[in-house]
């Protein structure tokens, strides 16, 4: 069998992400319930559904796939590709109605992240990207914004509290930009691609949560990594900015102190 063209996988990711989020808009604000997992993180009929939706569509075209998920974990395949996919990523506002929750999509080839859909079903919005093919937002061409300093920049997080539990650098990077939203997860990452916000944070995150991210922010001119600024979806904390004040970001993050949890 031949090897699929980026392009090919590309579209098959964004095909699968609408549809599993046509399958989330169905519970949206419906009063759907949340059960808890082990780790307590919250989980629902719609996540568990629109996970079955990812893979059926994965493996119609691509049947000898691995597929990783959050909710039903690792399927192993024959061929040197990797799905890596959540299918409710933000489920904490997707159960209270917050129209901020994404479907993510991210492709690993030979293990390196090279394509990844971003799919906001209660704003209709989609951002995808593969390798050398640019990235896209609503199918049409989309860059990071241009701002060149943090005194001009938005940063968000997906919890500003998590982020001052861990150190001191998000309360850095606040005093030294223009503006501060917990508009985060997927729709974080999301904001900077298309040149709406300049930083987005999280200190902790697994690897469903930001497989699509680094093709998507490498595309869009920007930069996805971790804390220690290595280019990777493998955390175990991630970030993303434009390119004019990445530079700035990773020098607060290597340079961060951190504050004692309570093992300590």
């Amino acid at each position: 069998m031949s090897q699929p063209t980026l392009r090919e996988l590309l579209d098959v990711a964004m095909d699968a992400a609408y549809l599993a989020g046509r399958r989330t808009l169905a519970y949206f604000n419906t009063g759907v319930v949340a059960d808890r997992k082990a780790d307590d993180t919250p989980v629902t009929v719609a996540d568990r559904e629109a996970e079955q939706v990812l893979r059926a569509r994965i493996l119609r075209d691509f049947p000898e796939h691995a597929i990783l998920g959050e909710e039903e974990g690792e399927s192993t395949g024959s061929a040197p590709y990797r799905w890596i996919v959540d299918p409710i990523d933000g489920t904490k506002a997707f159960v209270t109605g917050v129209p901020l929750y994404g479907v993510l999509v991210g492709v690993e080839v030979e293990g390196a992240p090279r394509a990844g859909v971003i799919y906001l079903p209660a704003l209709g919005d989609m951002v995808a990207a593969a390798d050398g093919l640019g990235c896209t937002w609503n199918g049409r061409p989309c860059r990071v914004s241009e701002a060149r300093h943090l005194y001009d920049a938005t940063i968000v997080t997906s919890s500003i509290l998590r982020c001052q539990a861990r150190s001191d650098a998000f309360d850095r990077l606040a005093t030294r930009t223009k503006l501060q939203r917990t508009w985060g997860d997927a729709f974080g990452y999301a904001l900077v691609a298309t040149g709406r916000a300049e930083v987005m944070l999280d200190p902790a995150i697994s690897v469903w949560d930001c497989a699509p991210m680094l093709p998507i922010l490498r595309e869009a001119g920007g930069f996805f990594g971790d804390w220690q600024g290595n280019e990777t979806i493998h955390g175990p904390d991630a970030w993303g900015a434009n390119a004019g004040v990445a530079a700035e970001v990773l020098e607060i993050l290597r340079s961060e102190s951190r504050r004692p949890t309570a093992a300590d």
